[in-house]
């Protein structure tokens, strides 16, 4: 007697792991299916976008800035070796510490999004790396849904295949915002501190 009830209740046990195992194949498949039918952006032209930056105006030394002309944005472009080194560790530190290891996204923070964003309204929570904000504030729009993150996750992989770390750190440094008009590190740091980017001090950065 005993012998048959738990045959069949390795039996039942058997055909749900099966059969969630096939409804995870079907989601899976389906999810695949679905995500090679959207448009992605190209990067081809991602370098030579136009970045809005500020008109200066110096005086006859160049070292005075008399006028700093703007609409929406204050920016100053620099070069990634022009930002100090403690600005580079604190930002990766704060924002993204496994920077230098992934490739673009991290599926840690993917499954975690996706667990607290099963709720009506789409995606409500992050857990975006710094290559993927580089591709939402560049190439995507603001909405928070789930195939604008799709998009998201695919153009990140794709951006850290096509650009070195360094670059990608150096494109988010210059495109951020740092609060009303100010955008850029650059620009942020003469707008606190007085002084260019690559003069911060630790407890600055």
């Amino acid at each position: 007697m005993h012998s048959k009830k738990r045959k069949l209740a390795q039996y039942v046990t058997l055909n749900v792991i099966l059969g969630g195992l096939a409804t995870l194949l079907f989601i899976g498949g389906a999810g695949i299916l679905w995500a090679s039918t959207l448009e992605i952006p190209d990067l081809s032209s991602f370098e030579q976008r136009k970045v809005e930056q500020s008109t200066k105006i110096y005086d006859r030394t160049g070292e005075i800035l008399l006028y700093d002309l703007h609409e929406n944005a204050q920016r100053t472009i620099v070069p990634i070796d022009q930002v100090s080194t403690h600005i580079r560790n604190a930002t990766v530190a704060i924002e993204d510490a496994d920077f230098y290891i992934h490739e673009g996204i991290r599926f840690s923070s993917i499954a975690r999004a996706v667990l607290a964003n099963l709720t009506p309204g789409g995606i409500t929570q992050g857990g975006s790396t710094i290559t993927q904000q580089v591709v939402k504030n560049a190439l995507l729009t603001q909405d928070k849904t789930i195939t604008r993150k799709v998009k998201e996750w695919v153009l990140a992989i794709k951006l850290e295949q096509a650009f070195p770390k360094d670059k990608i750190l150096e494109i988010y440094l210059n495109e951020s915002p740092y609060g009303g008009t100010v955008y850029g590190i650059e620009e942020a740091t003469q707008t606190f501190f007085g002084k260019p980017s690559k003069e911060v001090t630790i407890a600055e950065a």
